[in-house]
């Protein structure tokens, strides 16, 4: 029965705001460039996500304009609306 449980992240919302909460934790470089692999890893490795409901949580998170996403796939940027999430 544990491959019929329910994913956390199955969800894409979800996802996308457990990324912009790592997002949120990694101080900001150059620019305000947060390297993706300090979201991908945690979301992935810590959270168990996989890497399809990753895919889907970055693409919702961009899609609502939460983050940009550079064309490279190196990097995001957060945008107001994505520091608005958090009080």
């Amino acid at each position: 029965m544990k491959l019929t449980a329910d994913r956390p992240y199955a969800n894409p919302e979800k996802a996308a705001r457990r990324i912009m909460e790592h997002a949120r934790a990694f101080e900001p470089v150059q620019d305000g460039r947060v390297y993706i692999e300090k979201i991908n890893r945690p979301v992935i490795d810590e959270d168990k996500a996989t890497p399809a409901e990753y895919w889907a949580g970055l693409m919702y998170a961009k899609d609502q304009g939460w983050l940009e996403y550079h064309e490279s796939g190196t990097f995001v940027r957060m945008t107001q609306a994505g520091k608005d999430l958090f009080p």
